[in-house]
């Protein structure tokens, strides 16, 4: 598994405006982890529908807490999507993600349309690796939730998993 180094922020509001980014609209969904892996890790399926009508599938296992984790990502076809998603029933969320180049980062901004939750994402090259917040962003961030759990998208979706309709 490769690593992954992310910060995480709560925000009060999607920024507005927000400037110009990659817009993608998320069906994401966790698969039931494997006894003794409670908590530790994230077996996900991902439809990616972005701008130009184009939709990817992602399968995404992911293990850790925190600001690094360890992560391995593949592409699926739409069939394996569809016979795994069932699976996913209970644990799922909705997304809009816009993803903003700013200089040499990328910062993700998800608004959850199962729930009022706004996160901002931003990966790094290295854990130790300065970030500056944007003047567009800094005014919208209520603080840091890299470290807490609750905030982590597996548990937003079993927040949100009431909403089956998905």
């Amino acid at each position: 598994m490769a690593a992954e180094i992310e910060r995480v922020f709560l925000l009060r509001a999607v920024p507005d405006p927000l400037p110009a980014g990659e817009v993608w609209r998320i069906d994401q969904g966790y698969l039931p982890v494997a006894d003794g892996d409670a908590g530790s890790l994230d077996g996900r399926l991902r439809r990616i529908e972005h701008a130009d009508g184009r939709v990817e599938f992602v399968h995404t296992l992911k293990r850790g807490l925190g600001l690094v984790r360890e992560e391995v990502e593949r592409r699926i076809d739409a069939a394996t999507f569809e016979r795994e998603w069932p699976r996913t029933e209970g644990m799922r969320l909705r997304k809009i993600r816009t993803r903003i180049t700013e200089g040499d980062r990328v910062w993700e901004i998800d608004r959850f349309l199962d729930l009022p939750v706004a996160l901002a994402e931003c990966e790094l090259p290295a854990a130790d690796a300065p970030l500056t917040i944007p003047p567009w962003l800094a005014a919208y961030i209520e603080r840091e939730v890299t470290e807490e759990p609750a905030f982590r998208n597996s548990a937003l979706a079993r927040r949100a998993g009431f909403f089956d309709g998905q």
